[in-house]
C-alpha cells in the first residue's frame, strides 16, 4: 500500500476542488490549477477532504501513480494558497540580471545579453545578484529556475555562474596549485 497515496489531503478555507471527467481543478486565493488524471486514478472529494484511490492496489505501477498523484494534489493545494518560489544567485565580475518588462535580461559573460521570457503564471524579482522566481505551479517554477541556471552553470574553479541560493559548488584547485605540489 502507498503510505503517501493513502493520506487524506485537507482543503483549507477559501480553496475548492472539483473533478470533471478526467480533469482535477483546484481554485484558491492565488489562482486555479488543473491536472489531468491517469485512467487508473480516482479522486474523491468529500467536503474539505480529498482522497486518491487506484484501480488495483496490488499492482506496482498503480501504487506508484497513487503516491505521485497524491503529492501532485498536495502541491496544487499549497500552490493556490501559499505559492512557490526559487532563488538563484549570480556570481562573477560583470555578471548581472535586470527586468525588462516581465522578461528577465541576463548579462553573464556572453557577447550579447540573454532575454528569458516569463512563462504564464511566473514572475521574476531581481535584487542585486539574487533572482527570485515565483508562481503557483511548482513544476513551472522549478523548470523556469532550471532554464535560467542552464544559461551559465557555475564553474568549479572560481564559482562564476548562476546557482541556486542553497547550492554548494565543489571547488577545484587550479593549475597553480598543481605546479606548487610538484
Amino acid at each position: 500500500m502507498s503510505r503517501i497515496g493513502k493520506k487524506i489531503r485537507m482543503l483549507p478555507a477559501g480553496v475548492s476542488a472539483e473533478v470533471k471527467e478526467n480533469q482535477l481543478s483546484i481554485k484558491g486565493p492565488k489562482g486555479e490549477l488543473k491536472q489531468t488524471l491517469h485512467p487508473h486514478i480516482t479522486v474523491v472529494i468529500d467536503g474539505g477532504k480529498v482522497t486518491t484511490q487506484v484501480a488495483n492496489a496490488d499492482n506496482k505501477r498503480d501504487r506508484a501513480l497513487w503516491g505521485t498523484f497524491s503529492s501532485l494534489i498536495n502541491n496544487m493545494i499549497t500552490g493556490v494558497t501559499v505559492g512557490f518560489k526559487k532563488q538563484l544567485e549570480i556570481n562573477g565580475v560583470g555578471y548581472k540580471a535586470s527586468l525588462k518588462g516581465m522578461n528577465l535580461n541576463l548579462e553573464v559573460g556572453y557577447s550579447h545579453p540573454i532575454e528569458i521570457k516569463a512563462a504564464p503564471g511566473i514572475s521574476f524579482v531581481v535584487e542585486k545578484n539574487i533572482i527570485t522566481i515565483s508562481g503557483i505551479d511548482k513544476q513551472a517554477v522549478g523548470e523556469m529556475a532550471a532554464m535560467i541556471r542552464r544559461v551559465r552553470k557555475p564553474e568549479p574553479y572560481k564559482g562564476k555562474g548562476i546557482k541556486y541560493i542553497d547550492e554548494t559548488i565543489k571547488r577545484k584547485a587550479g593549475k597553480t596549485a598543481a605546479k606548487a605540489a610538484a
